[in-house]
C-alpha cells in the first residue's frame, strides 16, 4: 500500500481585517496588540495567542521595515525557541485541520505570521 503524504501543510496567514471564511479553519490572532478599530466579535477568532508574538523590543526594532526582515526572522526564530508550549499547541491545531494565523500588519510578506507559519510547517514536516 502506498501512503501519500499531503504536499502542503494546512497553515495559512491572513490579515485580521479580511472577512473570516469557512476555509480558514481555526483562526488564531498572533499579534501582541489587539488590532485597531476591530471589534472582537467581528474577528472570527478561536483564540488570541499573544505570547507567541515577537517581543515588544523586537517589534519596535523591526518597525515593519522590509530591509530588516531577514534579521527580524533570525531574531524572532530565536525567541520562538523559548515558546515550545505555544508551538506545540499551534502544531496540534494544524494537524486537526486548517489553521490560519491572523495578523494586523499591512505588509503580507514581511510579518511575524509568515515566520511563524514557516516554523510550524518545518515542525510538521519533521514531526
Amino acid at each position: 500500500m502506498l501512503l501519500i503524504m499531503p504536499t502542503s501543510v494546512p497553515i495559512r496567514t491572513k490579515r485580521v481585517y479580511e472577512a473570516p471564511e469557512p476555509a480558514d479553519g481555526t483562526r488564531i490572532l498572533i499579534d501582541r496588540l489587539w488590532p485597531r478599530g476591530l471589534a472582537k466579535a467581528d474577528a472570527g477568532l478561536a483564540e488570541w495567542l499573544k505570547d507567541v508574538a515577537p517581543s515588544d523590543e523586537l517589534r519596535h526594532w523591526f518597525g515593519h521595515d522590509p530591509s530588516r526582515f531577514a534579521e527580524f526572522t533570525r531574531r524572532y526564530r530565536a525567541e520562538l525557541a523559548d515558546k515550545a508550549d505555544d508551538l506545540d499547541r499551534l502544531e496540534a491545531l494544524a494537524r486537526k485541520g486548517p489553521l490560519t494565523l491572523v495578523y494586523a500588519a499591512h505588509d503580507a510578506e514581511h510579518n511575524n505570521a509568515q515566520v511563524l507559519a514557516d516554523v510550524l510547517r518545518e515542525r510538521l514536516a519533521h514531526g
